[in-house]
Formats: C-alpha cells, sequence, structure tokens
C-alpha cells in the first residue's frame, strides 16, 4: 500500500489518503497505523520548520 500524507510543522500528520492500495480492508489498516504514528519531524527551510508531503510505501506480511 503506497500513502500520501503531510507533516504539519507541529509533527502532526494530516491528509493521509492512499495512492496505490491493494485491498479495502488493507488500506485502511495502513491509514489506521500511519494516522497513529507518534509525531513525526517537520521539514526544516531557513531554520523554521515547514509541511512536508510524503509518498511511503507500508508492506504486510501474512502470518
Amino acid at each position: 500500500v503506497t500513502l500520501s500524507f503531510v507533516v504539519e510543522r507541529s509533527g502532526d500528520l494530516t491528509e493521509v489518503m492512499v495512492v496505490s492500495g491493494v485491498k479495502k480492508d488493507i488500506d485502511e489498516e495502513a491509514i489506521r497505523v500511519v494516522s497513529k504514528s507518534p509525531k513525526w519531524n517537520p521539514g526544516i527551510q531557513d531554520g523554521k520548520p515547514v509541511r512536508v508531503k510524503y509518498n511511503i510505501k507500508v508492506n504486510f506480511s501474512p502470518n
């Protein structure tokens, strides 16, 4: 599952969405896991925190 999201200046994640999904329940779980992650470090530009957009791939392993 590939997700897109924005790391705000505060480190909070917003605009979490699926860019490339697998199956609805797996896509929703990827969004849930990433949304519940601890605060991220924002981007830094000219010494100040800025919003940054990320695309990440979330892999799942069947048990």
